[in-house]
C-alpha cells in the first residue's frame, strides 16, 4: 500500500471539502465567537477564559479579543470569581444563550443533512473513522515530537 499516495489524496480531498459553502457553514460555527458561545452554553455557563483557550487550542490573547467583542455585542458578561478573586468567570447573557442555541441548531441541521446524504452505513463508517483518528491523536502528536 502506498501511504504517500493516500496522503496526497487525503490532502486534495480535504482542500476540496474546504471550498464548499455547506462545510464552511459548519466549520464557521465550530470556530471563533460562535464556538465560544456554544462552549459556554454547553459548559453550563461561568467558565474561565483559560478553559475556552485550552478547548479551542488558541492563545489567551485571541480569547481575550473574542471575549471583548462578545461583551461589546451584549452576548457575554465577565465577573470576578467570588471564591478566587484572581479569576474572571465568563457567562452568557440571555441574548448570548439564544444565539448559542441558534448556532448549535444551524450546525446540527447542516451536519444532519450531510449524514442523510451519506446514508446510514457510510455515515456510521465516517463517524467510526473520525473517532479512530481522534483516538490516534496522542500517538500522532508523539510522532511529531521525534
Amino acid at each position: 500500500m502506498n501511504y504517500v499516495e493516500l496522503a496526497e489524496q487525503f490532502l486534495q480531498k480535504s482542500h476540496q471539502l474546504q471550498t464548499y459553502t455547506h462545510h464552511k457553514k459548519i466549520d464557521g460555527i465550530m470556530r471563533g465567537e460562535a464556538f465560544v458561545i456554544i462552549y459556554i452554553s454547553e459548559s453550563g455557563g461561568k467558565v474561565l477564559p483559560s478553559e475556552i483557550s485550552r478547548e479551542m487550542n488558541i492563545s489567551s490573547a485571541r480569547i481575550a479579543t473574542a471575549l471583548n467583542s462578545l461583551e461589546k455585542k451584549g452576548l457575554i458578561t465577565r465577573q470576578i470569581d467570588v471564591s478566587d478573586r484572581r479569576k474572571i468567570l465568563v457567562d452568557l447573557t440571555a441574548d448570548g444563550k439564544s444565539l448559542a442555541i441558534e448556532h448549535k441548531q444551524m450546525a446540527l441541521v447542516a451536519a444532519t443533512h450531510t449524514m442523510e446524504l451519506l446514508g446510514e452505513t457510510d455515515a456510521k463508517e465516517f463517524i467510526r473513522i473520525i473517532s479512530k483518528i481522534i483516538d490516534l491523536m496522542p500517538a500522532i502528536k508523539e510522532k511529531e515530537k521525534e
